[in-house]
């Protein structure tokens, strides 16, 4: 099994949180994104959207990409334990809280979308913080609203186990360290956050406890 990965990368966070979870030991090939190694040909063959992380979990492929599509791959071919309820709307409010980190807010703040926003449209330093603040806040208050007002929440998101919607709240609340944004405001946001942590699988697998990873980001 083969792992394109880097270190801050918060997609490549997630999926690694779930390898750890099912007791995977990947090899991790690391893919700088600051370095623009995504746009290398070596790479564009393994992934032609250029974007990480990428899973080949056999020899000869196929070649695996988005996190969501590679965490719910894990979870049937490793389904112990479970990222995603069996229960039907259980597993539909997972895939839903989910989806505000990984298909609404994350999307916004990426490297190629500050890029856009520095290069083309020329904003300045203050002014694209201003957008990672305004998309990872939208993120956050979406998040707190539902677990907050949701009988279905309880030690994690769904009730009293891992699920993927944990997986995407860790890695959106450590974004929020990376670029500074408070989350005072968001006390279930902080306490699931929080707890997850105490795990081994979640801790480990955090963006600065990995190989070319700074001592402080």
């Amino acid at each position: 099994m083969q792992f394109f990965s880097w270190w801050r990368s918060l997609a490549s966070f997630r999926v690694r949180i779930a390898l750890n979870l099912k007791g995977l030991t990947p090899e991790v090939i690391n893919v700088d994104l600051l370095k623009g190694e995504q746009r290398a040909e070596r790479y564009r063959k393994v992934n032609p959207q250029m974007l990480i992380p990428a899973l080949i979990d056999e020899d000869g492929g196929p070649v695996l990409f988005q996190s969501m599509a590679i965490m719910e791959y894990l979870d049937d071919v490793h389904p112990h334990p479970n990222l995603l309820p069996s229960e039907p709307l259980a597993r539909a409010r997972v895939r839903a809280l989910s989806g505000i980190v990984a298909s609404d807010a994350h999307p916004l703040i990426v490297p190629r979308i500050r890029d856009y926003l520095e290069h083309e449209l020329k904003l300045d330093e203050a002014a694209r913080m201003k957008w990672i603040h305004h998309w990872l806040g939208e993120g956050m208050k979406a998040f707190e609203a539902n677990l907050a007002n949701s009988k279905e929440t309880g030690r994690y998101c769904q009730n009293d186990a891992i699920t993927m919607a944990d997986i995407c709240l860790v890695s959106h609340a450590v974004g929020c360290n990376f670029f500074k944004y408070d989350l005072t405001p968001y006390p279930t946001v902080r306490r699931i956050v929080e707890t997850c942590m105490q795990d081994e699988a979640v801790s480990k697998a955090h963006p600065l406890k990995q190989p070319g990873a700074p001592a402080a980001a």
